[in-house]
């Protein structure tokens, strides 16, 4: 695929950004797109490499060899089809994924990867502008009905394949604006809504009806029951995230300024979407502590340099990983190696081997943290003797994952089984995929397989919607 020479004749060419000093001063994204004549060259590295392992690299397989090769030709339209053939969402992942695709590349063994990511993001993006991606609606409709709650990455993917194949499909979001963690858990300077909005306009002539402000297994004005979906609806697929975070429960948790990023994080883009927050919490003049060295850790750090804190240290509890991997022992999975984002490029302390033993607080409010050195020996952690110190902080952050999915509501009405890890417990092996233990209930996305990658997300969700098709009608012509 590509030139049959261009990995040897052209070097990695990495998208383009707005320089940081000008990037703070707003919310907007700041990657600049490849060209076509850059997109090309970059494809031309793509090599003839027997087994392209990128394939399986990637959790929803992209055929990226192909529409590396139709980008390197000029043959966008044909890039785009085979690229939306395994992707319902390339607009998203395009510029959220970490590529494990780049990973597993072949050129990776020795050198740097084919941008597969930085194609991607040129192909979806060219599509919108050539007005390539338009609505699909069914030739047929079946009469079936089906409900999606949750509208994150799984529950968009799965309710627009069905829809896509002639199902009435009904998405229930409980927050005012569709589109879960995309929505208000990624900053707007790494995926400005719009990218949502126009994917909901092109779903919304396909067919599907989303109903936001409607929290299934809730109370009150916008609660709906479980009960009613399962008596109104044919299936009901179960998408709505992994929303129960990690706490750190030491001494002084309760301080006014320890909370969660997740707290955090979305009031902003809800700012930025032109609410009105008079409560948000804001990290201007303050000295900013994230604790968690994950994605969602290097957001909180971009907001809050964007906010104009004093300062943002970043803590993480195991230690530093290498700058470069052993490919040799790696290669072509995704390696353990120190990873720096934009939001870090920004303004940022990092630390590793860090353990927070107690916040401290004067009259309730946070003053400053204790925290521990690490020793990691033989995967086992021991404070450093002597390793004890204070940072000043008014604002700490916690970015330390999530556990499971709240039981509460809906988990609790439908009785549903959960795994060993408090999962909603559904198989990906063999029949009934995606179906968990009451019958016609189906889950998908991270309530199913725990805190992952968007990208998996979209995988699972339109995996989950070739079951629920099969449920229906017997058989199904969605892809596996």
């Amino acid at each position: 695929m590509g030139k049959p020479t261009g990995f040897i004749e052209y070097r990695r060419l990495a998208e383009a950004s707005e320089p940081a000093g000008s990037r703070l001063k707003h919310y907007r994204e700041f990657v600049k797109v490849l060209t076509d004549e850059q997109a090309s060259v970059q494809g031309a590295r793509c090599m003839d490499c027997g087994i392209p392992f990128c394939n399986t690299g990637c959790p929803v397989n992209n055929i990226i060899p192909d529409w590396n090769d139709l980008v390197y030709r000029g043959n966008w339209e044909q890039a785009l089809a085979v690229l939306h053939s395994t992707n319902n969402f390339p607009d998203f992942t395009g510029r959220i994924c970490p590529a494990p695709c780049e990973a597993a590349c072949t050129l990776n063994i020795n050198t740097e990867p084919v941008g597969i990511k930085s194609i991607e993001h040129a192909i979806v993006d060219k599509g919108w502008e050539q007005g390539w991606i338009v609505p699909q609606p069914p030739q047929v409709k079946t009469g079936k009905r089906v409900a999606v709650v949750g509208s994150g990455p799984a529950g968009l993917a799965a309710a627009q394949q069905l829809a896509r194949v002639g199902h009435d499909v009904v998405v229930f979001e409980k927050s005012d604006r569709v589109g879960g963690l995309l929505r208000y858990g990624i900053p707007d300077f790494k995926l400005e809504k719009s990218h949502i909005d126009r994917r909901i306009q092109q779903m919304e002539a396909e067919g599907v009806e989303f109903r936001v402000n409607q929290e299934v297994g809730g109370n009150g004005s916008h609660g709906v029951s479980a009960e009613r979906l399962l008596g109104e609806f044919d299936a009901l697929i179960l998408a709505g995230g992994a929303e129960s975070p990690r706490d750190l429960t030491i001494p002084g948790r309760d301080l006014d300024g320890v909370l969660f990023a997740m707290d955090f994080l979305p009031q902003q883009n809800k700012v930025n979407a032109g609410d009105s927050l008079p409560g948000q919490t804001l990290a201007t003049g303050k000295r900013v502590v994230v604790i968690g060295g994950g994605d969602t850790g290097s957001d909180c750090v971009g907001t809050s340099n964007r906010h104009g804190a004093i300062s943002v240290t970043q803590f993480e509890l195991m230690p530093q990983p290498p700058e470069q991997e052993n490919k040799s022992l790696t290669w072509p999975y995704w390696p353990l190696k120190l990873r720096t984002s934009s939001s870090h490029e920004e303004g940022c302390a990092r630390d590793f081997a860090v353990s927070t033993k107690e916040f401290i607080g004067e009259n309730g409010k946070l003053k400053a943290l204790k925290v521990a050195r690490l020793d990691w020996a033989n995967g086992q952690m021991n404070e450093v003797p002597g390793g004890d110190f204070e940072i000043a902080a008014d604002l700490v952050l916690l970015a330390m994952g999530f556990v499971s999915p709240v039981k509460q509501g809906l988990l609790e009405q439908l009785a549903v089984a959960l795994d060993a890890r408090g999962n909603v417990s559904a198989t990906t092996d063999g029949a009934g995929c995606y179906a968990t233990s009451v019958p016609k209930v189906f889950a998908a996305g991270d309530m199913r397989r725990g805190q992952s990658l968007v990208v998996w997300a979209i995988r699972e969700g339109r995996q989950c919607a070739r079951e629920v098709d099969v449920f229906l009608m017997g058989s199904s012509d969605l892809p596996r």
